[in-house]
């Protein structure tokens, strides 16, 4: 590999920035200021000593000419900065905060937005074990037509081993350009053998929100996603089906990992009466109150059907109902992610998302790694759970919370 004067120079200069993770150098001294990108204010002091910066910069140098040297295969740059930036963050040894280079955080931004080229699936990775699994493909999207199923767990993409990867990394690897193919493999079930399946990408709007008119004017809204998109697509959703007759209704939450949080509040302000729909706290006891106002409350019988993979922004949708005795929650325990990530954009279009604070439900319970217990437990049968579609009929779940509103009527 040629010699590179730019990196001996970066690697000098980001010296100062990596003395931040105290973590890693169990130092406890500090004087270096990070900046609240949203605001400008300074949000933490530290300090290090001299000596100290100049340990970090000849052993990152170091580690340089070791790469120049004997290192067999080419890297870039830009390759190694990202990686030193994600180093950086991983240093926390929180699965949830990450480095995002500018390709990722444009990614992240198309999905949060709702539309993008990809597969059309949902997928989620577990933080204890790092696995990413197929959640549920979109139906009749291009993993849907490919034969991916819900349960698949992604080892590799296009040959590449993902162990270790970050999944928004792994997501901008299966996004592509339209028309283009991505080969996956994935590990299934008692399959002995890894599968390779072969996706063409396509253009994709993500389904964040289904809804329709079940027997007895049960109403159902099914929750895919909390996005920016959904918010609206939600509240036409409920208007819809006030229209047709909707005397009691069911949301669904299963297998939803969550979203934003700006999104799952506006959604529950359509519902809640006013009062406390969510509040954070931060390390310092400082948070953000995030309240109803009531003006277009729901009063009708509503379930909320969860399971394991229900969390974050599921979770507290899930939590206020319950806490304001509003819904009754049906199905399995939900995941237990009651914290919540901030996103930072950096001037060179990169950004990086760290967690910020806990979140209570209005009743004051934090449920990180504890979950929501639902109020009647319900498995679904075993054979519908590697099933992309389940037919309302044959989904125990649903029809136990049809089941429940019926009765609430007599």
């Amino acid at each position: 590999m040629e010699n590179k004067k730019f990196l001996v120079g970066f690697l000098t200069g980001i010296t100062a920035a990596l003395v931040v993770i105290y973590t890693v150098l169990h130092i406890e001294k500090f004087s270096f200021l990070l900046k609240d990108s949203l605001n400008g204010s300074v949000t933490r002091e530290h300090s290090i000593t001299r000596e100290e910066k100049e340990q970090i910069g000849e052993k990152l140098t170091l580690l340089e000419q070791y790469i120049d040297q004997y290192y067999l295969n080419e890297i870039s740059e830009q390759d190694i900065a990202n990686g030193i930036y994600k180093g950086l963050v991983s240093s926390l040894d929180d699965p949830y905060s990450t480095y995002y280079s500018q390709e990722e955080y444009q990614s992240v931004m198309e999905s949060t937005q709702g539309t993008y080229v990809g597969i059309g699936a949902y997928v989620a990775k577990n933080a204890e074990t790092g696995v990413i699994t197929i959640i549920k493909p979109y139906e009749n999207g291009p993993a849907y037509d490919a034969g991916i199923q819900p349960g698949d767990i992604i080892s590799k993409v296009n040959g590449e081993s993902i162990s270790g990867m970050d999944l928004n990394a792994v997501i901008s690897l299966i996004k592509g350009e339209e028309d283009s193919a991505v080969t996956l493999e994935v590990l299934r079930g008692d399959e002995s053998k890894p599968i390779e399946i072969v996706v063409t990408r396509q253009a994709v709007e993500a389904e964040t929100i289904t809804y329709s008119m079940l027997e007895h004017s049960v109403g159902y809204i099914g929750i895919s996603s909390f996005k920016d998109s959904t918010v609206n697509q939600f509240k036409q959703a409920i208007d819809e089906l006030l229209k047709e007759g909707m005397t009691s209704l069911i949301f669904d939450v299963r297998d939803n990992g969550g979203g934003a949080l700006k999104a799952v509040v506006s959604m529950l302000d359509r519902i809640l009466p006013e009062g406390m729909i969510v509040y954070t706290m931060d390390k310092n006891g400082e948070g953000e109150e995030y309240k109803s106002t009531g003006e277009e409350s729901l009063d009708i019988p509503m379930v909320v059907l969860v399971n394991g993979n229900s969390a974050s922004a599921s979770e507290v949708f899930a939590g206020a109902l319950q806490d304001y005795e509003l819904a009754t929650l049906v199905g399995t325990k939900t995941f237990g992610k009651g914290i919540v990530q901030s996103v930072f954009p950096l001037e060179d279009g990169s950004a990086i998302k760290l967690t910020t604070s806990k979140y209570y439900t209005p009743k004051g319970r934090n449920i990180h790694e504890i979950g929501i217990l639902p109020d009647v437990e319900v498995e679904l049968d075993e054979s519908l759970k590697a099933v992309t579609s389940v037919p309302p009929e044959e989904d125990n779940q649903l029809q136990e919370a049809i089941k429940l509103l019926i009765n609430e009527k007599k």
